[in-house]
């Protein structure tokens, strides 16, 4: 009786120096530039690493080509979504698996400079937490992409206090403590950076590279404007108010009731001297709605009150972020 010795395959590190995340839809002419271009970039780092490559449920050869190209390069894991989930499940996908020290995100379609990433690490290397890229010499149309964007990134800067001239640049570098317990949802990964400055982190930008779009169209429309908008009201508001929110719906509902004995009061002195029948005003019954609504308000923020408690009890969660602890025996 003979055996066969099959080799054993050596396990992967638990941990890798950098890791690169591609979100992927619907890119199959750019890939195997954009991959020989990556590797070369990162060949030259002397840094261990690994790509993690999100097929956000193309419909084109992506994924073929992926798993081909893996084949030879060891350092290329795919991860195939049974449908198209969003730019922001890819990353969040991306971000799940990634062993890294260090976590690495651009775009596919050849936009963004892969020789950028060593930048970006230098940057790091300061001391930052964040490096978010910035496409100073923006190479999009000039209303419908560029000035939407200057306006959008404005008014993100301001509502949140994080000043950063591009939101939009998928080119960002993290260090993975900061991704620690990072959840995202909706379009909130171009929020990333402000998240991580909320809870401490030290973010910068950068100028980065930026070509025009060689192969297909933009998977971006005007529309994404008001999705940007309401995430970034929820995020503001998981940030001032996560673990206070009766101050949000106590307040409204302090306000409405405040407002429904003005109007009672308005409605009186109609009655009083303007000899005006409660009947003939629409004030009482106005006063009354506002009423209800401020006491269903209160008791909204006492319920997400006790919400809160049991979210952080249950999870183990803390209301603080904590950079570093230092004991003396």
């Amino acid at each position: 009786m003979s055996f066969e010795l099959k080799p054993v395959p050596s396990p992967r590190p638990s941990k890798t120096d950098l890791s690169v995340v591609l979100p992927i839809y619907d890119e199959e002419e750019s890939l195997g530039e954009l991959l020989d271009n990556l590797f070369a970039v990162l060949d030259g780092l002397g840094r261990t690493y690994e790509i993690w490559c999100v097929n956000d449920g193309s419909h084109d050869r992506s994924s073929e080509i992926l798993h081909e190209i893996a084949k030879r390069r060891p350092e290329l894991h795919v991860l195939d979504f049974r449908r198209n989930f969003g730019q922001t499940a890819a990353l969040q996908a991306g971000f799940d698996h990634a062993r890294g020290d260090i976590i690495v995100t651009l775009d596919a379609d050849l936009q963004n400079d892969p020789a950028d990433i060593p930048r970006l690490l230098e940057k790091l290397d300061e001391g930052y937490d964040v490096v978010s890229g910035w496409r100073a010499n923006r190479k999009d149309a000039a209303i419908s992409r560029n000035l939407v964007s200057r306006i959008a990134n404005g008014i993100i800067s301001h509502i949140s206090g994080v000043k950063l001239h591009d939101y939009g640049c998928t080119l960002k570098a993290y260090r993975r403590d900061v991704m620690s317990g990072v959840r995202l949802y909706g379009e909130m990964h171009r929020f990333i950076p402000i998240y991580a400055s909320w809870r401490g982190a030290r973010v910068v930008e950068m100028p980065v590279g930026h070509a025009a779009r060689r192969y297909g169209k933009s998977k971006y429309g005007l529309n994404r404007i008001f999705k940007v908008v309401l995430d970034l009201m929820v995020l503001k508001f998981l940030e001032s108010y996560l673990v206070k929110p009766i101050y949000v719906f106590g307040g409204f509902g302090l306000f409405s009731i405040v407002l429904s004995f003005i109007t009672l009061a308005g409605a009186i002195a109609l009655k009083l001297f303007a000899h005006t029948s409660l009947i003939q005003t629409p004030l009482p019954l106005l006063a009354a709605m506002l009423f209800l609504m401020g006491c269903m308000s209160i008791l909204l923020g006492l319920l997400a009150e006790i919400m809160t408690r049991t979210y952080f009890e249950s999870q183990g969660g803390r209301p603080y972020a904590v950079r570093n602890i230092k004991e003396n025996e």
